[in-house]
């Protein structure tokens, strides 16, 4: 099946769906920016005049919820507890570089990225290598459309370390893949998206909504083994965008959500760009758990996903720097560390 049509392989749970379009995402109108904070998600609302108003006889909009200049972005204490500064740095990177799946038979942890196009999940791969490698690459090329997917293929990154730990690889794969497109025909797949999951869709695939994955395919896998499955999925949401997406994308996500559970895979979230939801946090990252702006975001983004937002977690990608900056690594790093519990749990639920 595909997310906009009805096809779906024949060892799935369910047979059809209905077709889900969306539409251009745009933010609301009527909103007011200011430089306190950068507005991402506003609900209208009509209020009544006021008594110097009413000789007026007309009506105005304003913002239910608005990130202006009355807007208290930056709260007290943190929402959610974390630590800063080197000796953290380097806890997380040891924790992920000594990490090894709990599977007997298993050598990689294999975590598939999903989600719409633009939301940054090339550059969070890109990120993540940058951290290992001690400056900033673009491992997995990143294109700047959000409506046309440039990822094309099925890609698999080992993550690799730097200089004379450039050979010894970590355990950890990230798999890029198509976004999830705004309209028919322009992204990935239910059908595809479950048989990478599975294992079967071979290294470099080329995916097309005409062509899904089946028996014909080139290197089709048929019988694949546990180190070609998947064994966590992490869905990439825009939190400069996420008050913006199309509701259908909800019922997609949802809908993915549910038959990836079926195969018995974890999912985790991971909200991009929360440097733009909020000013603050663009100063300084380490104001991301002070941030309500962030904190409404990450909210929005587990009602989009139908996932507690205990499953998700902020980054910031390298999208401009040329540098490596330490608070951006910890946010990166936690991010890797927050996944890779989700992997042990695959093999702890298999050995069950």
């Amino acid at each position: 099946m595909s997310f906009f049509g009805t096809y779906i392989s024949s060892d799935t749970k369910s047979s059809t769906t209905s077709a889900v379009p969306l539409v251009s995402s745009v933010p609301a109108s009527g909103t007011k920016f200011t430089t306190a904070a950068v507005p991402t998600f506003a609900i209208l609302a009509t209020s009544s005049d006021t008594k110097s108003d009413r000789d007026k006889n007309k009506k105005r909009t304003e913002p239910k919820f608005s990130l202006g200049a009355d807007f208290p972005f930056l709260l007290e204490n943190d929402w959610r507890r974390m630590k800063w500064g080197a000796d953290v740095r380097e806890t997380l990177m040891e924790s992920v570089r000594s990490f090894h799946p709990a599977g007997e038979t298993v050598s990689t942890a294999r975590v598939l990225l999903i989600g719409p196009v633009g939301a940054g999940k090339s550059s969070f791969i890109s990120s993540v290598q940058s951290v290992f490698s001690g400056r900033v690459i673009n491992r997995a090329m990143v294109g700047s459309s959000n409506s046309t997917s440039f990822t094309k293929k099925l890609r698999s990154y080992n993550i690799r370390g730097a200089g004379e730990k450039a050979d010894e690889p970590t355990a950890l794969v990230l798999c890029d893949l198509m976004g999830v497109g705004e309209g028919e025909g322009t992204g990935l797949t239910l059908h595809d998206a479950l048989s990478v999951i599975k294992g079967h869709a071979p290294e470099g695939h080329q995916f097309s909504p005409e062509q899904p994955i089946g028996a014909e395919t080139a290197g089709f896998v048929r019988k694949p083994s546990t180190n070609e499955k998947v064994h966590c999925v992490v869905f990439v949401v825009d939190g400069s965008r996420v008050g913006s997406y199309a509701k259908s994308f909800g019922a997609i996500f949802q809908q993915l959500r549910e038959h990836i559970s079926n195969l018995g895979v974890h999912q985790v979230a991971v909200l991009t760009h929360v440097d733009q939801v909020c000013s603050a946090s663009r100063s300084d990252i380490t104001r991301v758990y002070r941030s309500q702006a962030v904190q409404q975001a990450m909210v929005k983004a587990g009602e989009l996903l139908g996932m507690a937002t205990s499953y998700i977690v902020p980054v910031k990608n390298y999208c401009s720097a040329l540098d490596l900056d330490e608070n951006t690594d910890i946010l990166l790093l936690k991010a890797v560390d927050h996944i890779l519990q989700y992997v042990n749990l695959y093999f702890q639920d298999s050995s069950d």
